[in-house]
């Protein structure tokens, strides 16, 4: 069974940080591109981070440019957040899809979903 699963969330002060885990099991032919997007009740969901196969690529949000890095070990992926603040509150989600999606940042072209993960940063 394809699945993705999240840890790492949790109630962290602004200014703290925090690194989420992904764990992907995925039996596609592809190399497939690891990203991560959160989203808050009410709201569309919003790319943060992905990350190519080989891990040599790597694309960010505008919002989290220079505080959060993506990065990967085969089938793990890992979101460290630094310099969290109170607007970073979110479920985060990590999803898998093609490789063409890596720099598109929208969420329908990827494919597998993991449940999410709360992050919440209190100020």
């Amino acid at each position: 069974q394809e699945q993705l699963a999240e840890s790492g969330g949790g109630l962290v002060q602004a200014g703290g940080s925090l690194r989420l885990s992904c764990r992907a099991s995925v039996r596609t032919q592809y190399a497939y591109v690891m990203g991560w997007f959160r989203q808050v009740p009410g709201k569309e969901r919003e790319f943060v981070a992905s990350i190519s196969w080989s891990g040599g690529s790597t694309y960010y949000g505008d919002s989290v440019k220079g505080r959060f890095t993506i990065s990967r070990d085969n089938a793990m992926s890992y979101l460290q957040m630094n310099s969290l603040k109170p607007e970073d509150t979110a479920a985060y989600y990590c999803a898998t899809g093609p490789p063409y999606v890596i720099s598109r940042g929208l969420a329908h072209e990827y494919e597998l979903w993991g449940q999410g993960t709360q992050v919440t940063v209190s100020s």
